[in-house]
């Protein structure tokens, strides 16, 4: 369907407006540190808030944003309609099985359908790669793109939300070893996270998998690469554990998930291995024993469903940027 279209066919530089502010956030990639600092700190401004200030920050009061999830989500779909109903914009999701899609029509025509219902912003997560940049390159001047994840490619609202929960317990990036584990082949979370991480000058970024699970030349992203777990984890300061995606995997790539369990699997005794203060992170959905033991997951050193209440905070930051909003109402 996308033949054409490769994620790098936007240039990064087309996510900003002339004056440098965010038009469209489509990847990390091309990014200023400075930028990405912005976001941590807008994020930072509405997490700061009292709680009823949080839920009543009408910055984007008269705006109508759209959710256009043509694959399946509820955690991040659900983040994204609460951070837009909190900044007061009008907020519609598309159900994709009851759509025009679902009956053929093209991208390109629900897209131009859905202008005309005078949408300010799509919030676009598809099953292929470039979608996004797809939607950003032929959109409406006046719409603008967030990708909530495409393919394999980018899931940058998340990377950021995982940034923001990593500064807010462990202060400046420079000094930090961070490790991301399992399937990094198929994971747009671990491209996106290693892409901020590099960006903000993090003193180490690690990657664990097996060999099948690692993209070719992973190395030139500027990571270092263990294949043996015990070996990967040792003195980290961040667990970053990614989702086993069956669903992305053409073939057999493991023997059997007990036994990526038994090797690549974090454990509290593999937790051991780590700092003694270091965190525990999770993109979710997790899938308790196959990539992480729930007493890791439960633990005290879990901050996983910190990640998820961050996520709010960060997606109203990113929103309210990219609607060029400056203040806090």
């Amino acid at each position: 369907m996308y033949k054409h279209l490769t994620p790098g066919a936007l240039p990064s530089s087309m996510q900003l407006s002339n004056d440098g502010r965010l038009r469209h956030f489509l990847t990390i990639e091309g990014l200023s540190p400075l930028l990405l600092e912005e976001i941590l700190d807008r994020a930072e401004q509405f997490l700061s808030l009292p709680e009823k200030q949080q839920k009543k920050a009408p910055l984007l009061r008269g705006k109508t944003v759209m959710n256009l999830f043509f694959e399946n989500s509820t955690r991040t779909r659900v983040t994204f309609e609460i951070a837009a109903q909190r900044l007061g914009a009008d907020v519609t999701s598309l159900d994709i099985r009851t759509s025009s899609a679902s009956k053929g029509e093209t991208l390109l025509d629900t897209i131009r359908n859905l202008e005309a219902m005078n949408a300010d912003m799509f919030v676009v997560r598809h099953e292929h790669a470039g979608a996004a940049h797809f939607i950003a390159r032929y959109a409406a001047p006046h719409v603008s793109v967030l990708n909530a994840g495409d393919g394999r490619h980018a899931h940058p609202t998340q990377a950021m939300l995982d940034m923001f929960t990593i500064r807010k317990h462990k202060g400046e990036f420079p000094p930090l070893k961070v490790a991301i584990v399992g399937d990094i082949l198929h994971s747009r979370v671990a491209r996106s996270n290693i892409h901020a991480l590099n960006t903000l000058s993090t003193g180490e970024v690690r990657v664990i998998a097996p060999k099948t699970l690692l993209p070719f030349d992973v190395e030139k992203m500027g990571v270092k690469v263990y294949t043996d777990m015990d070996e990967g984890l040792r003195d980290v300061d961040v667990v970053i554990m990614l989702r086993l995606q069956r669903e992305r995997m053409g073939s057999a790539l493991l023997p059997s998930e007990r036994e990526f369990f038994r090797l690549y699997g974090l454990t509290e005794k593999r937790l051991e291995l780590t700092k003694l203060d270091a965190i525990v992170m999770h993109p979710g959905p997790i899938n308790r024993g196959i990539e992480i033991a729930s007493s890791v997951a439960d633990g005290p050193r879990s901050v996983i469903l910190q990640q998820v209440t961050n996520g709010i905070a960060v997606r109203m930051a990113v929103m309210a940027m990219i609607m060029g909003s400056g203040g806090m109402a």
